[in-house]
C-alpha cells in the first residue's frame, strides 16, 4: 500500500500540470527577489492630478501633449509617472491624469507647476517678438546656480536658431542698453486690471527700461505691441463693465491685479453665466514682494535684460535666462523647472490642474499593511468555509494553497513587468482569489459527484471535461467584462481589471489544472 502511494505521488510530481505550477512558482519567488514589488502611489505615496485642457482638443493632440509631459517630467528627473487621458463624463471634454508615486510634498507641487507650464517662450524688443520657444535649443545639462552674481541667482543656457538671430539684428540694431523681455507663458489677448501702482510701475522706466531710459518704450507699450495685452486701471468700475471691454476687446483672458479680491468673484461669475469664453485670474502682491517683482510674476516676465553688444556687430549663439531666489533651494528649483520646461517644447494648449491628491508615503504605508492583512485574512477566510463545507482538511488545505500559489504567481508577474501596484490592484488579486475558490469547488464537487466518497459511476475525463466547461466559460464572461474596463477607462479600474484578468488566466492555464491533478491524488481517483 505505502509503495503504490510513493508510486502514486512520484506520479503526480511529475505531472506536467504541477510541474507547471511548480515552474511558475519558482519563477516568481525569483522575480520577486530579483525586482521586488513596486507600488502605486496609494500605497507608495505620491501625488494624482487632473488636468483640464484650456480649450477642447483632439485625439492627436491629446496624444503630442501626452508625450511632452512624459518627456518634461523624465527631463526634471520624475521616472516613476503614468500619464492617461481620460473623458469628462459630463462635458465629454478630454481630461490630462498625471499620478507620480514616492514624491514628496514639495516634489508634487513642482510637478504641478510642471503640468500647468505651457512651456510658450516669446523673447520681445521693442514690441516685437523677434524668437519662440520653436526657435530655442536647451543644450543638456545647462543649468544651475550662478553664484558669481548672488548666492541665490540662477541661470539656464540656451541657443537661438540662425533665423531667430537675423530677426534680432534686424530689431535690435544699435540699440545697446535697450531692454530685451524674456516671457515663459505670457497672458497673451488679455485684458489686465490694475491698481494704479501697478499701472505706474508698468512705465517705470528705471526698473524696465535698461540703460536706454525713456528711449526706449516703457513695458506698458511693448506688452500691448507684443502680446495684445491691453491694461486698464481699476478705479471702480463695476464687474459688468469690465467683462464687456474685454468682450468688446475680443480677449481670452482677464487679469486681476492688485485690486479688491472681491472683483475676481464677481467677474467670474458674469462670465460664468454669460458662458463667455474668457478665463479670469487673480493676484494678490505679497507683502514683501517689490512692486517690480509682482509685475514680472503677473505677465511671466524674465529680465528685463539690458542689451550688452550690437547684434549687427556680433551675435552671440548662446545666451542665458537668469534669476533670483530667497533660498538656494528655491532658485535650483526654479531653474530645473524652466531648463525641464525648454527641453520639452511647450504644449500644444495650456492644462489647468483641476484635481490633486497627495498621499503621504507614511499613510501608504499603512495602506500597504492594512491590503496584506486583508488578503491574509482572505485565505484563511477561505481554508475555514472549504473546511466547514466538505468536513475534510485534505480539501480544505489544497484549496487554500492553491489559492496562495495563484496570489504569488500574481505578485511574481507583476514584479517581473513592474507594474505599479495599487489598492484597486490588490482588490482585483483578492476577487481572483474567490473566483479561484468557486472553480476549484466546482473540480470538487465533480470529482465526489455529489456524495461524501469519491464517484466512479462516470469516467474522470469526462467529469473533468464538464468541469473546465463551466470554469473556461466563468473565465471568459470574467474576461470580457474586465477588458471592457481595461481598454476604455483610466485610473483606478484600470488596476482593478488588470490583476482579475492576470488571476483568471493564471488560475484556468495553471492552477486549476494542477489543483484538478492534486485533487484527484488526495482523493483516491488515480
Amino acid at each position: 500500500m505505502a509503495r503504490r502511494r510513493r508510486k502514486s505521488l512520484k506520479k503526480l510530481l511529475l505531472n506536467w500540470k504541477v510541474l507547471l505550477l511548480i515552474t511558475f512558482l519558482v519563477g516568481s519567488l525569483a522575480a520577486l527577489a530579483a525586482n521586488g514589488l513596486t507600488y502605486g502611489i496609494d500605497i507608495g505615496g505620491g501625488v494624482a492630478l487632473i488636468a483640464k485642457p484650456e480649450k477642447p482638443i483632439s485625439g492627436d493632440t491629446v496624444n503630442g501633449i501626452i508625450t511632452s509631459l512624459q518627456n518634461r517630467l523624465n527631463t526634471f528627473g520624475v521616472k516613476d509617472i503614468t500619464i492617461e487621458a481620460q473623458h469628462d463624463p459630463e462635458t465629454g471634454q478630454s481630461l490630462i491624469v498625471v499620478k507620480v508615486a514616492n514624491v514628496t510634498l514639495d516634489e508634487a507641487k513642482q510637478i504641478k507647476e510642471l503640468i500647468e507650464s505651457q512651456g510658450v517662450l516669446d523673447m520681445e524688443f521693442n514690441g516685437v517678438i523677434f524668437a519662440t520657444g520653436a526657435e530655442v535649443s536647451v543644450p543638456s545639462g545647462q543649468w544651475g546656480l550662478d553664484p558669481q552674481k548672488c548666492p541665490t541667482c540662477w541661470r539656464v543656457g540656451f541657443m537661438l536658431s540662425d533665423k531667430a538671430r537675423e530677426r534680432f539684428k534686424q530689431v535690435a540694431s544699435g540699440k545697446v542698453g535697450w531692454p530685451v523681455d524674456i516671457f515663459l507663458d505670457p497672458p497673451t489677448n488679455a485684458l489686465l486690471v490694475v491698481s494704479p501702482a501697478v499701472y505706474q510701475e508698468l512705465q517705470n522706466t528705471q526698473d524696465f527700461n535698461g540703460n536706454a531710459g525713456p528711449q526706449a518704450p516703457t513695458l506698458l507699450e511693448r506688452i500691448e505691441k507684443g502680446l495684445n495685452i491691453s491694461v486698464l486701471v481699476y478705479t471702480n468700475q463695476s464687474p459688468m463693465a469690465i467683462v464687456n471691454n474685454a468682450t468688446i476687446l475680443k480677449k481670452n483672458k482677464i487679469i486681476l491685479a492688485d485690486v479688491p479680491s472681491g472683483l475676481y468673484n464677481n467677474v467670474s461669475s458674469i462670465v460664468s453665466e454669460r458662458k463667455l469664453d474668457i478665463r479670469v485670474s487673480y493676484f494678490k502682491k505679497n507683502p514683501q514682494e517689490t512692486p517690480k517683482a509682482f509685475v514680472e510674476r503677473v505677465i511671466h516676465l524674465y529680465g528685463p535684460y539690458t542689451l550688452a553688444f550690437d547684434p549687427a556687430l556680433k551675435s552671440p549663439e548662446f545666451l542665458e535666462l537668469t534669476g533670483s531666489a530667497p533660498t538656494k533651494e528655491a532658485a535650483l528649483a526654479e531653474a530645473k523647472r524652466i531648463y525641464s520646461v525648454l527641453r520639452s517644447g511647450s504644449l500644444a494648449v495650456k492644462l489647468h490642474v483641476i484635481s490633486e491628491e497627495y498621499i503621504s508615503p507614511t499613510l501608504g504605508e499603512g495602506f500597504k499593511e492594512q491590503a496584506g492583512l486583508a488578503g491574509i485574512g482572505a485565505l484563511i477566510t477561505v481554508l475555514l468555509i472549504v473546511y466547514f463545507h466538505y468536513r475534510r482538511w485534505k480539501i480544505a488545505i489544497p484549496v487554500a494553497s492553491t489559492s496562495l500559489f495563484e496570489v504569488t504567481i500574481i505578485l511574481g508577474l507583476a514584479a517581473l513587468i513592474r507594474w505599479n501596484l495599487d489598492l484597486p490592484s490588490i482588490a482585483g488579486i483578492i476577487a481572483a482569489i474567490g473566483t479561484g475558490v468557486d472553480q476549484q469547488i466546482v473540480i470538487t464537487d465533480e470529482l465526489l459527484g455529489g456524495g461524501g466518497g469519491v464517484s466512479r459511476r462516470m469516467g474522470v475525463l469526462r467529469r473533468m471535461a464538464r468541469a473546465f466547461f463551466i470554469i473556461f466559460a466563468s473565465a471568459t464572461t470574467t474576461i470580457v467584462a474586465m477588458s471592457f474596463l481595461l481598454f476604455y477607462f483610466v485610473g483606478t479600474l484600470k488596476g482593478f481589471a488588470f490583476t482579475t484578468i492576470l488571476g483568471v488566466l493564471i488560475g484556468v492555464f495553471v492552477t486549476r489544472p494542477a489543483y484538478a491533478e492534486i485533487a484527484k491524488y488526495l482523493l483516491s481517483l488515480d
